[in-house]
This record gives structure tokens, sequence and C-alpha cells, in this order.
């Protein structure tokens, strides 16, 4: 009798441990809290239901031109549930060095930038932020495993905080795979 209590509870504590394991937040962005870039708090949970174009930025990068393109798309889908997040990260050869409070100045000043920027994190290496973690890993976004390339990768994902693409730093955030996403 001990033997199968033991063996039924065995199993029951299986059960739910692969339930929770394989629950929709497991697989999805919304189950992250960030801190944005005036210090406090984000809760990604709050995107359900928009899709999301996640990007790691940096300000002194030949490719850092793509905040005035992801300003522009942003200004008009903003409207249609769509939010991009940025994610400064000092990754690739040194090129985002500034404080928050440096970062937030630069990008709007030089770009008028008013989408949620996020407080600088490591988008890569030991010190890499659990929100690339999931992004990178298959075995914690379900999708495909990833490498953060260089600065201003695209990463898109769907209304249920699920990754769907990744998308090269180089194209640009207007293009129109990006743009028929949005519409999709």
């Amino acid at each position: 009798m001990n033997k199968t209590l033991t063996l039924i509870l065995v199993l029951v504590s299986f059960t739910i441990v692969t339930a929770q394991n394989n629950s929709p937040m497991n697989n999805s962005i919304h189950q992250f809290t960030v801190t944005d870039l005036e210090g406090e708090e984000f809760d990604l949970a709050s995107l359900k239901g928009k899709k999301v174009m996640v990007v790691n930025t940096a300000s002194k990068c030949g490719l850092t031109p793509q905040y005035k393109d992801l300003q522009a798309l942003y200004e008009k889908y903003e409207n249609q549930n769509f939010v991009i997040i940025g994610f400064p990260a000092n990754n690739f050869m040194g090129q985002e060095p500034g404080s928050d409070e440096e970062i937030a100045e630069f990008c709007e000043r030089n770009y008028g930038v008013y989408f949620p920027m996020m407080s600088k994190i490591s988008v890569k290496g030991k010190d890499q932020h659990e929100v690339y973690q999931f992004l990178t890993q298959k075995s914690k976004n379900g999708v495909e495993d990833s490498k953060v390339e260089w600065n201003f990768q695209k990463y898109l994902i769907n209304q249920e905080g699920e990754l769907e693409k990744v998308i090269s730093p180089r194209t640009n955030p207007q293009d129109q795979e990006i743009i028929d996403w949005i519409n999709s």
C-alpha cells in the first residue's frame, strides 16, 4: 500500500512540474519585469495582446541611425497594438558606453525616441540578461536558438509573448518583412 501511494505521489508531482514547465508563461516574454531608463519597473506582461519588437541598441555604432527608422515605425504602428522595446547594450566594441541618463538624452535629442527604452543590459556572455537568455535559447523560448550578432538585432514577439522571428541587425526596421509581420 505504501509503495502504491508513493508511486501515485511521484506521478502527481511529476505531472505538476511538467505542466508548470510547459505553461504558456514559461515560453512567453511576459514572464519578465525589467527596468526602464528612468529606473522604473516595466512589467512585460503589460504587453499582452501586442506585437513586440525587441532590439538591442547602441549610440556609437554604424547602425545607430536605425533609431530614426525604429521611431518612425513605432509612430506609424503604436496605435495598432505594436510596441518596440529598446535594450541598450555595450557588448560590441564598447559602442554603448553611456549611463542610462546619457542614453536617454542621446536618443531623445538625436532621434526623438519615445518608444520604451530599458536600462542598459548585457545581451550576450556570462552576464547575459534573462530576457536575452529567453530570446536566444530554444530551451527557454521554445522556438529557436540564436546568437546576438551585433547591435540592432531584432526579435519579433507575437501577442502571446512568444518569439516568432529573429531579424538581422543590418535589416532596416522598416523592411517589408517586418511591415508584413506587423500587419499579419
